[in-house]
C-alpha cells in the first residue's frame, strides 16, 4: 500500500510539470531549479529531526510525509525516476549495510554497482 501510494504521489508530482506555475506549488518549486528544491528538502530535514526529538508522533509524522514530498520533488526537477530509487533500494535487500556502506566507497561517486 505504501509503495502504491508513493508511486502515485510521484506521479502526480511529474504530472505537475505541465500545469500552470500559478495554481501549483509543485510547478513553482519544479521552475524554481534544483538548488531551491534542495534547499526546501534540507528545511524539511531540518523539521524532521526536531519534530522527532519531542514527544510528539503527530508532528513527526506530518513532517516526515513534507519530507518524502519534498524529496520526490527533488528527483522530478532532475529527473530521476522514483523507480530508479526504488530498484537502488531493491538492489540493496539482503546486504548488510555495513557491506553496503563499504561498497559504495570503493566506487566512484553517483556511480551504481
Amino acid at each position: 500500500m505504501a509503495d502504491d501510494v508513493l508511486q502515485r504521489l510521484a506521479a502526480l508530482i511529474r504530472a505537475r510539470r505541465a500545469e500552470s506555475a500559478a495554481s501549483s506549488y509543485t510547478r513553482q518549486l519544479i521552475d524554481a531549479g534544483p538548488e531551491r528544491c534542495a534547499k526546501k528538502l534540507g528545511e524539511e530535514a531540518t523539521e524532521t529531526v526536531i519534530a522527532a526529538m519531542g514527544a510528539d508522533a503527530g508532528a513527526l509524522t506530518c513532517e516526515a510525509a513534507d519530507l518524502v514530498y519534498h524529496l520526490l520533488v527533488l528527483l522530478e526537477c532532475r529527473q530521476v525516476p522514483w523507480q530508479d530509487v526504488l530498484a537502488e533500494l531493491e538492489a540493496r535487500m539482503g546486504t548488510s549495510g555495513l557491506a553496503e556502506k563499504a561498497a559504495r566507497a570503493d566506487r566512484p561517486a553517483g556511480r551504481a554497482p
